[in-house]
């Protein structure tokens, strides 16, 4: 009898599955599929083809795709392939609580190309990849300026209290700090544009708004009093950098492939006013997709011009945790990180380590989640952005920076405050 089994068929969403298929005839060629609708129903799809051992079975532990989406020994290979049928597509998971994302697993006789609108598959699965475990709850944060979705674990703590900051496609995203949560962090998933009542185009930059959001989580009685973690991408992680510098409240910040100075607007803090370094839009390229590569954008922050804009990173006592892509497209993030470190050695400093991922691009996410090469921002630009990296090697770095990242937090948010 036929079977294709997925174990577990129902789990977080940064959870391996074992794939399997048992009843074929022996070294049998087979098209393996998995698709999936997001919440607007835009579809991603992906495929790999395999063949059988002489036993008629099946393992994607130990079995190689010959061709596909990708090739070689993957076990979550379909999932991590996952492209959407429109250009440009972006998988993201706005309901985190109350829906996952549902994986339909479909195995087709021999190598195929075919529309599986119009070929039924001989067997198929269908897998729940949820984004918040049983027992979490959801907060809404409308408290003076702060808007965001405080996520915490089960229990009453208290937990280490992170701020989860993502870049130029605004509004409120949740995902990363719902997943977080499921491992034992308090999370806030914080807008800081484009959502609700903030400023519909980031401009002008507060610091003091993040302030306000670390105080409101350093005061939230299931919170450790200790000081907080800030995780961050992009143009998040030029924020995450800025409270590094600025806010003693933060004492761990993992920034994900953003810039070591001001960019684009002007920086606020108090008295203070960085403005941004100079770019060049004459350094603008155009992929072979229409995307606009934007790595050459920005100015060199060690151009006696840009100076001022360079983030004071020698005053931050926090440690900091670099993660970079090699082949981000967007940002030269590996030369930032680089600056920044030489930056604080210079001063005496070693509270900065730099994570760098060959063939990583640069929207490095929880693990499995499909590589996002170029897609739209509608709030930043107006033009879609080419974010880059190899599938393979970009889903490689995501699920070892994940594990460095919730270790990285628990040495700086538990472990050092338990000494104390």
């Amino acid at each position: 009898m036929l079977q294709l089994t997925a174990t577990p068929a129902s789990a977080l969403a940064d959870e391996p599955v074992h794939i399997r298929v048992t009843g074929l005839p022996p070294l049998q060629m087979v098209t393996l599929t998995a698709s999936l609708k997001d919440e607007k129903g835009k579809l991603f799809r992906s495929k790999a083809f395999y063949r059988s051992n002489e036993a008629g079975e099946l393992d994607l532990k130990q079995a190689p795709s010959f061709g596909g989406d990708y090739v070689g020994v993957h076990p979550m290979g379909l999932f991590w392939s996952l492209k959407p049928e429109r250009t440009f597509g972006r998988l993201l998971k706005r309901d985190v609580m109350n829906s996952p994302f549902l994986v339909t697993l479909d195995l087709y006789d021999s190598v195929g190309f075919q529309d599986s609108a119009t070929v039924e598959p001989r067997v198929s699965q269908v897998v729940e990849r949820w984004f918040s475990h049983p027992g979490t709850q959801r907060v809404q944060i409308r408290e003076g300026r702060v808007r965001g979705a405080l996520f915490l674990p089960p229990g009453e703590g208290p937990f280490p209290g992170i701020i989860d900051l993502f870049g130029g496609i605004g509004g409120l995203v949740e995902f990363r700090a719902s997943l977080l949560a499921a491992h034992g962090f308090a999370v806030l998933a914080l807008a800081y544009f484009a959502y609700e009542d903030l400023p519909k185009q980031l401009a002008d930059v507060d610091l003091e708004y993040f302030e306000e959001a670390a105080n409101l989580l350093l005061a939230h009685p299931k919170i450790r009093r200790l000081g907080i973690g800030v995780i961050s991408v992009s143009k998040g992680a030029e924020f995450a950098l800025a409270m590094a510098c600025f806010l003693r409240q933060v004492v761990a910040i993992v920034c994900i492939n953003g810039p070591n100075a001001v960019c684009d607007f002007p920086l606020r803090y108090r008295d203070l006013v960085m403005a941004p370094i100079q770019p060049f839009l004459e350094r603008i390229q155009i992929d072979v997709l229409g995307a606009v590569r934007l790595r050459h954008f920005r100015g060199d922050p060690r151009d006696k011009r840009n100076q001022q804009s360079v983030y004071p990173i020698e005053k931050a006592q926090g440690q900091i945790l670099f993660i970079v892509g090699e082949n981000d497209e967007s940002i030269n993030s590996k030369e930032y990180a680089e600056q920044a470190l030489e930056q604080l050695q210079s001063h005496g400093r070693s509270n900065g380590r730099m994570l760098a991922y060959p063939g990583a691009g640069h929207l490095i996410e929880p693990p499995y989640m499909p590589l996002c090469y170029a897609s739209w921002t509608a709030h930043y630009f107006s033009v879609p952005l080419l974010w880059g990296g190899d599938p393979a090697a970009h889903a490689a770095a995501q699920e070892h920076a994940w594990g460095e990242i919730q270790k990285f937090f628990r040495q700086h948010l538990i472990q050092t405050s338990s000494k104390l």
